[in-house]
């Protein structure tokens, strides 16, 4: 995912819409949070709900990521949350967790 300490700019999901990521990246087998608030996603939500889905498909059963979302595009209820629903179904639960100091939001996914 763009949003990772790694920058890495690689396939986003596989594309035959299984479980795995479709790359080599490691999944995160802890708890750990994406920032997806760069200034590149402040001005482009579809960019936040790639790198958010790419979070979730790297992170492990059983563990939750948090994605941090800028704040531009408001809660995560609006446009998020739908996109999760429409990719990972009953496979995953989020919920809305607060606003962070910078204004941003953090929603909670576990798969």
């Amino acid at each position: 995912m763009n949003a990772d300490a790694t920058g890495d700019d690689s396939t986003r999901s596989d594309a035959s819409g299984g479980d795995e990521p479709a790359d080599d990246r490691p999944v995160h087998d802890t708890s750990w949070s994406a920032n997806l608030e760069q200034p590149r996603h402040a001005d482009d939500e579809s960019a936040v709900v790639a790198d958010a889905i790419d979070a979730v498909e790297h992170t492990a059963a059983g563990v939750h990521v948090n994605l941090v979302t800028h704040g531009d595009h408001g809660h995560p209820e609006r446009f998020l949350f739908p996109a999760l629903a429409d990719r990972f179904g009953d496979d995953a639960d989020w919920e809305f967790v607060d606003r962070c100091g910078c204004g941003g939001y953090v929603t909670r996914v576990r798969r």
